[in-house]
């Protein structure tokens, strides 16, 4: 083998060593409603292989759903995603300085991404107040974030009002709403419903005091805006890898 087979060799081999390289992924979240509307509990995400479906449309919502979307935790969300994935990369995105996310605000969290595994986003956070809204994808695979090379396929998601669910799993009231003054999140009358859409329940709050201390007007309709989920690679350090093979074969490469 001459030397010029040999640096092609060494080149192809250092190329497929560094394309399964882990990505480091920077979600940045912002709360698009207007002021004094929703606000969102804490951003739950998971990368993964596209197994794992946390709910469905028309469907009786699951235990792990509501764990989202009736107190915003993901208690039992958590644990049935690393059921199905064990090698999914899960957490959550917090708001800065802590609390729900109001409107205007904005919170950020990086997490490590092994692309040729976990390329599919899924996310899920309860929208307040309310006693069992949330936003999130019923689909596994609906996005696709990451290529095998870690390249990004998308640089942000937007949810509308139409985006919001129901989980149908509690009865929608002043009774049991999380986040409005004087109500318990632990009360509920259970519905016994199925998964569907429905924003134009934020009515029954209008003029409540929320836990924030505003006084809630929805305002939004089913086209506006109301919550932004940004992703970025983040850059790491040039670096040089050496192999010796008949000489030295210098590779740089820039995420």
């Amino acid at each position: 083998m001459n030397t010029k087979t040999l640096t092609v060799t060494a080149l192809a081999l250092v190329a497929a060593s560094a394309a399964a390289q882990p990505v480091e992924i920077r979600v940045d979240i912002e709360n698009l409603a207007p002021q004094n509307s929703v606000a969102f509990a804490p951003l739950r995400v998971g990368f993964h292989n596209g197994t794992y479906d946390s709910f469905n449309n028309g469907q009786a919502a699951s235990d792990a759903i509501i764990s989202i979307a009736e107190g915003g935790s993901g208690d039992a969300w958590f644990p049935a995603f690393g059921a199905a994935e064990p090698n999914a990369t899960l957490g959550s995105v917090l708001t800065d300085g802590g609390g729900p996310l109001t409107p205007g605000a904005t919170g950020s969290a990086t997490f490590t991404i092994d692309p040729s595994i976990n390329r599919y986003f899924t996310f899920g956070s309860m929208v307040v107040p309310s006693n069992d809204s949330f936003i999130g994808n019923d689909s596994p695979t609906q996005y696709q974030l990451l290529d095998g090379d870690g390249n990004l396929l998308i640089s942000e998601i937007v949810q509308t009002g139409n985006d919001i669910w129901d989980a149908g799993s509690e009865v929608n009231g002043i009774f049991g709403s999380a986040f409005l003054e004087g109500a318990m999140n632990s009360d509920r009358i259970a519905e016994n419903g199925v998964v569907g859409f429905d924003f134009t329940q934020f009515d029954i709050y209008n003029g409540q005091t929320t836990a924030a201390g505003y006084t809630f007007d929805r305002q939004f309709g089913g086209d506006d805006a109301i919550y932004r989920i940004s992703f970025s690679v983040v850059p790491a350090p040039a670096s040089t890898a050496l192999i010796g093979l008949g000489g030295l074969v210098a590779v740089r490469r820039r995420r």
